[in-house]
């Protein structure tokens, strides 16, 4: 292997938001526990982004105000093209600081306040914050769950989707937390209901570049023109590159009268558009033009880590079943089988007998009270400490 994704890195006391978190938690924890929380990856950034930063640094020491070069463009639109099969045109991105302020922005730029946005459940935290920030009400519609796999209700999206007040719909694809990635016959219907009722349709894609075996992300403006005109698709290297610190994204819009809606609203003193940075453009442009070998590596690693705690869950803590994750780097466990009667006692129960600071999936609405979301980008060695942990937790549990 040509990257080194064996190294366990400690974050602890260094600004790290998880490990921060973490250490608040239990100050006392022994050196060798790390967090499976927040999606950033506890591996080192690929060597290509971190010396072509430093270069652009000795290159040009003047940090200055600055824009996207056809350079970042051409990185942009080329990883698109070679990983999706996704022909887009430069007039369509709009780079933009974050993936969940972009979030904001498309709110109040095409619904106005009071009016419903839709969301699929159990789904990403933010979506909630952002539709209460902006003052726009909750609708949800619960994916359904047979034990082993979600699916979307098309009916009662549908039901949903046709009330009048209901102005956009929050697409997760591929979705957090249950790690589904959409087939094209899924986005089709959503695209047919969405297109029928008038909802519009913002796509946080952020994860579609983590693909396990077998999975195939179809970014959401390819089903047809009219669902390309009816989107705004929101990417971002940061999860796939672990360049979140960077503050780098890219808004995709093929719509002309939606791209200059949300320009409009990006540009208004006191709203939540935040630019670009300039190492953010550098960071964008590096991750996309020179780091696809580092990203083939670190999907297999990915993909190792998954089979390695579905095989030792199954085999060892049974009263835990792993849900299949087709995309993303977080797994979803459902923890129902470890008998606890609320979220506060298994919540309790992870971080102070096993040691394990996970995302309890209460965070992601009130179906998930029985889950954990865990982080599995890191090294292989750090979940076999994690699993000896929980395995003795369990045991102690039992008896």
């Amino acid at each position: 292997m040509k990257y080194n994704f064996e190294t366990c890195i400690s974050r602890k006391g260094k600004g790290s938001y998880k490990w921060d978190e973490m250490s608040q938690q239990n100050p006392n924890l022994p050196d060798d526990v790390s967090p499976l929380s927040v999606a950033d990856m506890e591996f080192s950034v690929a060597p290509e982004i971190l010396d072509g930063l430093k270069q652009r640094l000795e290159d040009n020491p003047i940090l200055g105000y600055e824009v996207p070069t056809n350079d970042y463009y051409d990185a942009v639109i080329g990883w698109m093209k070679k990983i999706h099969n996704w022909q887009i045109k430069k007039e369509w991105i709009v780079p933009n600081g974050s993936v969940v302020p972009a979030l904001v922005t498309s709110i109040k730029a095409f619904t106005k306040p009071e009016d419903s946005i839709l969301i699929m459940t159990p789904v990403y935290y933010p979506f909630y914050d952002v539709i209460n920030y902006t003052h726009r009400k909750i609708i949800t519609s619960p994916l359904k769950f047979n034990g082993e796999k979600y699916t979307i209700d098309f009916t009662d999206l549908a039901a949903k989707a046709s009330d009048i007040n209901v102005k956009m719909l929050i697409l997760c694809s591929p979705h957090n937390p249950v790690g589904r990635v959409w087939t094209k016959e899924e986005l089709k219907k959503i695209a047919n209901i969405c297109l029928t009722n008038k909802v519009l349709v913002l796509s946080d894609e952020i994860h579609s570049d983590l693909l396990m075996p077998g999975s195939i992300h179809t970014p959401y403006a390819t089903i047809s023109e009219n669902a390309a005109d009816n989107s705004v698709i929101c990417t971002a290297p940061s999860k796939t590159f672990n360049t979140a610190g960077m503050q780098a994204a890219n808004i995709i819009i093929k719509n002309p009268y939606l791209r200059n809606l949300f320009e409009d609203q990006q540009r208004r003193k006191g709203d939540s558009g935040m630019p670009v940075n300039l190492m953010g453009l550098q960071t964008v442009q590096l991750a996309y033009s020179k780091g696809e070998p580092w990203y083939h590596e670190m999907l297999k690693v990915i993909d190792s880590n998954r089979q390695y705690l579905e095989d030792y869950i199954g085999n060892n803590i049974p009263e835990i079943k792993v849900l299949p994750m087709e995309g993303t780097y977080l797994q979803w466990w459902d923890c129902t089988g470890l008998g606890f009667s609320d979220y506060q006692t298994l919540n309790k129960f992870m971080k102070q007998k096993a040691f394990l600071f996970f995302d309890d999936g209460y965070m992601f609405g009130e179906a998930g009270s029985q889950f954990e979301r865990i982080n599995i980008a890191c090294p292989q060695a750090t979940l076999q400490k994690a699993m000896e942990r929980l395995t003795k937790a369990v045991k102690k549990l039992r008896n």
